[in-house]
């Protein structure tokens, strides 16, 4: 995986969901950043989880049920 198809970013209805989110792939063990949401990526949440692209099935598996992801896009 090179370029555009190496990274996947989260996107979450507000911080909290986001904070929600860190806590929970922390205690799991799943690398990931939390940044700024990109300008080109509209969201009502400031923050977002970039993680590799690889790792978007595990990261849903570990989410799935405790919280909502609002749309999962690639990092251009």
């Amino acid at each position: 995986m090179t370029g555009d198809d190496a990274f996947r970013v989260a996107l979450f209805r507000s911080v909290s969901y986001a904070l929600l989110a860190e806590k929970i792939l922390k205690k799991e063990g799943i690398p990931f950043k939390l940044i700024p949401v990109p300008k080109h990526i509209s969201s009502d949440c400031g923050v977002c989880l970039r993680f590799t692209a690889d790792l978007e099935e595990k990261i849903l598996q570990a989410l799935a049920c405790k919280l909502e992801i609002m749309d999962i896009r690639p990092l251009k």
